[in-house]
């Protein structure tokens, strides 16, 4: 799986960061930083949670 980041759209509220720390990242300039852009299938169920909490929908996977 592939995480992708529509940074058009991110507010950067760090919802995702909280449920996944292990791929996404909001740092002190206060911007999201994709940390695992090819996490393992273990993560799967935490990034699936990111993307639907997401409140501007700007997180997305697409399969490999």
């Amino acid at each position: 799986m592939k995480v992708v980041v529509d940074y058009d759209v991110c507010e950067s509220n760090a919802i995702c960061m909280g449920i996944a720390p292990e791929v996404f990242e909001v740092r002190d300039d206060d911007f999201l930083y994709l940390l695992d852009e090819n996490p393992g299938e273990e993560l799967r169920s935490k990034v699936e949670e990111a993307v639907r909490r997401c409140p501007k929908q700007a997180i997305s996977i697409e399969e490999d």
